[in-house]
């Protein structure tokens, strides 16, 4: 995500397979936890679940964790002739997996992959641990040297009690409850925990990174967001989540919520129409890596949004571009890696702007198939177009002058103040339009130009590769 989580890109860790030792919980120069007790057993004896091999609860869709591949219980039960509980699951790497969830010609799940599937015991599985637990792990801070064995005398009613370690417990609370932004990305958090438990501890966060997680439903991140009143951005990727398949029930929870990251979610379009609601104040909105297809248009949601991201969805067309064309507030558009090739702008002939994306400030269409000049001319029909970044395209890549290119795509499209993260002084359009005039001269003319206005009139096929072109003959001869 850009520029949203420069306090918390330190902080990425890995969790191991049931051992919260793993997780890093040294901030701003505290020394790391010493490692846990030899020995200790895979089975959670924290967190969310407590698993056993008899397996009473319900694990259907958890999703899971072994040894740094992550997977998604689609199965538990006994397969013959082995003895014991067993629990099928599909890799999100199929290479990691055996079969297709059949044994002996029996199918107990089936995976999208002839070899997605494994057959593994409980105990080997590492199911995660609750939301607090986590922060708990990263954030608390390490007993003092003088906090060990120091007695202190409080009163309780009338009565003198004396206790130890009381100033160590208050430290925690305070440091926990001042926590604003937190990253708990490969912490292995897999529910939200006890009821209330986030809110009486750390309610003043107000951006969480929870992404490459063990987060398996969007009902399970209501649970962790209802309790954070405060907050207003959330990232969540790389959880391969479950959402609701009908309208959530709108309860407030994302009332504050300004920035949500989905990426590799694998959540659908209209998942995202149906969650929508819940979101009133959005307005940056990240879908890379989705597999996205736009089928429908957003309606009365979506309607605060000023950045959305859908980049790596390669299934996006210009098509489907017209049905997000009227978001009104819209100013960002990223559509890098999604083999997008053209564009058009049918509500608006050569010279004139389009209604579509009307806010629409920066673009951006890095590693596409962008090959034609058309699709640059197109965008000069947007009224509010600032900034572009076109990188690695075959049209700018082909050209062995990329000053030549720039030059070009700053003379077409009028209105651009920065090209590819650079700005375009006056100076720099000025020389660009003067030479883009004195490039196509001959071709103008030979297609019907002429400096007597009663006899300039080019022919459609010229003003249609070089719509801007008649403009640019007039304001320089004024």
């Amino acid at each position: 995500m850009r520029g949203h989580w420069n306090a918390l890109s330190g902080a990425g860790a890995g969790a191991g397979l049931g051992n919260t030792s793993l997780l890093p919980s040294a901030v701003k120069g505290q020394p790391p936890r010493p490692p846990a007790a030899a020995g200790r057993s895979h089975i959670l004896d924290s967190g969310c679940l407590i698993m056993s091999d008899t397996l009473t609860l319900d694990v259907i869709g958890q999703r899971i964790e072994v040894n740094g591949e992550y997977a998604t219980v689609r199965f538990s039960g006994v397969v013959p002739p082995v003895a014991g509980l067993w629990l099928g699951v599909e890799w999100d790497n199929p290479e990691r997996g055996k079969h297709d969830g059949s044994h002996d010609g029996i199918v107990y799940f089936k995976c999208r992959h002839p070899t997605g599937g494994s057959f593994i015991r409980p105990n080997k599985v590492n199911f995660g641990v609750d939301f607090l637990t986590a922060v708990k792990n990263r954030y608390a801070l390490e007993d003092g040297p003088d906090d060990h064995g120091k007695e202190q005398i409080i009163t309780i009613g009338k009565k003198p009690v004396e206790t130890i370690g009381f100033d160590s417990v208050i430290k925690q609370q305070s440091h926990l409850n001042n926590l604003q932004e937190i990253s708990l990305r490969n912490c292995a958090v897999s529910c939200a925990g006890e009821k209330g438990g986030i809110a009486r501890t750390c309610p003043n966060i107000t951006r969480v990174d929870v992404s490459k997680n063990l987060l398996s439903s969007w009902d399970e991140v209501i649970r962790i967001a209802d309790q954070l009143k405060n907050l207003v951005v959330l990232d969540l990727s790389e959880n391969k989540l479950q959402f609701p398949s009908g309208s959530p029930v709108l309860t407030g929870t994302f009332s504050t919520l300004k920035v949500l990251v989905l990426n590799q979610t694998g959540i659908t379009w209209a998942e995202v129409l149906q969650c929508a609601p819940g979101w009133p104040v959005l307005e940056e909105l990240y879908l890379d890596y989705n597999n996205i297809f736009i089928s429908e248009r957003p309606s009365n949601v979506l309607q605060t949004l000023k950045l959305l991201d859908l980049s790596s969805n390669p299934l996006i067309d210009e098509n489907q571009l017209f049905l997000i064309a009227y978001l009104p507030r819209l100013e960002q558009l990223i559509l890098s890696d999604t083999g997008i090739s053209s564009i058009h702008f049918p509500d608006a002939g050569i010279g004139c702007k389009t209604s579509m994306f009307p806010s629409l400030q920066y673009l951006v269409v890095n590693d596409n198939r962008i090959s034609q000049w058309s699709f640059i001319n197109e965008l000069n029909k947007l009224q509010s177009l600032r900034a572009l970044s076109c990188l690695r395209n075959p049209l700018t890549e082909g050209s062995k002058e990329a000053q030549t290119t720039r030059q070009l795509i700053i003379a077409k499209i009028g209105q651009l103040k920065t090209l590819n993260k650079c700005e375009i002084l006056p100076e720099e359009r000025r020389g660009a339009e003067l030479d883009y005039r004195k490039a196509f001269g001959n071709e103008w003319k030979k297609a019907g130009g002429h400096q007597d206005p009663e006899k300039n009139r080019p022919n459609e096929e010229f003003l249609a590769a070089h719509p801007r072109y008649q403009l640019l003959c007039h304001s320089m001869s004024t």
